[in-house]
């Protein structure tokens, strides 16, 4: 049965009795089979269990050489175009173990959706049954978590997975595991950065003051000006400069921010190639947390 071979030990009706043989149509449970098949494989038939072990064999070597194939880059420039496109991606690697062939077929397609150009989630294994040690002993040297849908750690794998401090979750339903596999990828992305215009102000006089370099005296016309935020000097609707304020006076005091409409002086923080009519342009930013759609 696809790279799978064995010998029928027992079949297994839709009311769970045995039956000795099993015609066109009809439902049946097959035991004897070395591995879990594929979703879709044909169940052959053969003679004996050397002819099925050649046949699986042979399959199961087709298979690798495909997926060798598919995988390989065949040229230098190949490898480093695929090294560079990685290396502006976040990887979120997970390890997923289902209790039927069909559901981790659905959960690794889910996963494969999941992502945009700056992050994505790699399933590094996928199978059915118990999560085993060797389950845990790769989670661990990915840095992994172990997903389990419907299924659980047999005692040596709980144990190995508590002493090296692999996590285990475990699921019944697959839009909740994928909800938490999203939330976890979108940690993974940057903060998107946005930027708020809250005032701009005209460079009237430049003055030199020492001990504190070139201030200009300025009229907020729009908005406000706060010592705290970033500001650009723009000359002739140019940016020549960004950065932050090194002082904000209004008359000789030092303050936190001058409404529209009122005067100040402003000295930049190490920058002094400020100029009459320029203009300053007052912003604030913040980090806002993205998710994954």
């Amino acid at each position: 049965m696809g790279e799978q071979w064995g010998k029928v030990r027992a079949l297994i009706n839709d009311a769970g009795d045995r039956i000795p043989t099993a015609g066109p149509s009809t439902p049946v449970e097959v035991l004897g089979l070395n591995g879990t098949p594929e979703a879709g494989d044909v169940l052959n038939v053969v003679e004996t269990e050397a002819q099925a072990r050649e046949i699986a064999e042979y399959r199961a070597q087709a298979a690798k050489d495909k997926r060798a194939a598919l995988g390989a880059a065949t040229t230098l420039e190949q490898l480093m175009a695929n090294a560079k496109a990685n290396e502006d991606v976040s990887e979120l690697p997970i390890i997923l173990k289902a209790d039927v062939q069909g559901s981790a077929e659905a959960i690794v397609q889910a996963m494969a959706k999941i992502g945009n150009d700056e992050v994505r989630v790699r399933v590094l294994h996928s199978g059915v049954g118990a999560i085993t040690e060797t389950d845990i002993g790769l989670a661990e040297a990915s840095g992994a978590p172990v997903f389990g849908f419907n299924v659980r750690a047999n005692t040596s794998a709980r144990n190995t997975a508590n002493q090296k401090g692999v996590e285990i979750r475990y699921y019944s339903v697959i839009y909740d595991l994928v909800d938490d596999v999203k939330a976890a990828a979108s940690g993974l992305l940057s903060a998107e950065i946005r930027e708020t215009f809250i005032g701009y102000a005209n460079i009237k006089e430049v003055f030199k003051v020492t001990g504190v370099g070139k201030v200009a005296g300025c009229l907020v016309t729009e908005g406000v000006a706060r010592r705290s935020a970033g500001v650009r000097l723009l000359r002739d609707n140019v940016v020549i400069h960004e950065g932050t304020l090194k002082t904000l006076k209004r008359f000789k005091d030092e303050v936190s921010d001058v409404q529209s409409g009122q005067e100040c002086g402003m000295a930049f923080d190490n920058y002094d190639d400020i100029r009459p009519n320029d203009v300053i342009e007052i912003f604030e930013r913040e980090e806002v947390e993205r998710k994954l759609a």
